[in-house]
């Protein structure tokens, strides 16, 4: 059985936003957790498919599981510091490493197992969805030539810092359509933007003093023990 991975990440990118918002408009923050699993299911479909292909590699499943555990578990400490953590950091080393598909899943089962310490809510799955996109997107772009560049990926996790807070903004929006005005609009942006600088220029910091190093640690492992192969996932993208 073959699976574009692109056309499907991008497909499910599409359903999981539709969902989140009909998840607020009509189910009004009740079926979130709901939701949660449900995007968890349709991001490790292709993963699943992957592993009917060839012989199951269980060091390939324990990389993604620990580098969503630190990721998840990295936002603890950083609990009293709003939108300073290493989350985004790791999620955005996993996508460049390991490709788009693996990135939305760091990212998505991050965002699930942290807020298991922090509080779980209805903006759980928008933070899966924006992380999972955030690994996604350093995925497809891992073979540009200026991701390549240090300030490449500066420039990238500081614009995700960014697009994360507008992103999250939106759960508030939804949620609150009928009694929107454009001044409520607009406060609800401004009030973020303290957040958001902070976000993109903890995602800037963790970049270039930890950068390098995780990205030659993460190689080491892809090469030593064949991680998620890039001729595989080539192969697959072809059929």
């Amino acid at each position: 059985m073959a699976i574009n991975n692109k056309r499907y990440l991008a497909i499910v990118s599409i359903v999981i936003f539709v969902l989140l918002v009909l998840s607020i408009a009509v189910f009004h923050y009740n079926a979130y957790l709901l939701l949660s699993f449900l995007i968890i299911s349709m991001i490790m479909i292709p993963f699943f498919v992957r592993f009917e292909m060839r012989n199951v590699a269980v060091r390939e499943i324990v990389i993604l599981a620990m580098l969503a555990a630190i990721a998840a578990v990295g936002r603890v400490p950083f609990a009293g510091l709003p939108s300073v953590q290493p989350t985004s950091f790791v999620i955005i080393m996993a996508g460049l490493v390991f490709g788009a598909e693996s990135g939305f899943i760091v990212g998505a089962v991050a965002a699930i197992v942290s807020n298991i310490f922090l509080g779980q809510g209805p903006w759980t799955p928008w933070q899966m969805y924006a992380w999972g996109m955030m690994g996604m997107s350093a995925g497809l772009l891992r073979n540009a030539w200026w991701m390549t560049k240090l300030w490449g990926k500066c420039v990238f996790g500081f614009i995700w810092g960014y697009v994360f807070g507008w992103f999250m903004n939106l759960w508030i929006i939804v949620g609150n359509l009928e009694n929107m005005t454009r001044e409520t609009f607009i406060g609800i942006y401004m009030a973020s933007i303290y957040f958001d600088l902070a976000h993109s220029v903890s995602n800037v910091f963790f970049i270039i003093v930890f950068g390098a190093s995780w990205l030659k640690i993460l190689q080491r492992f892809q090469r030593k023990y064949g991680l998620l192969e890039t001729k595989l996932e080539t192969k697959m993208e072809t059929n």
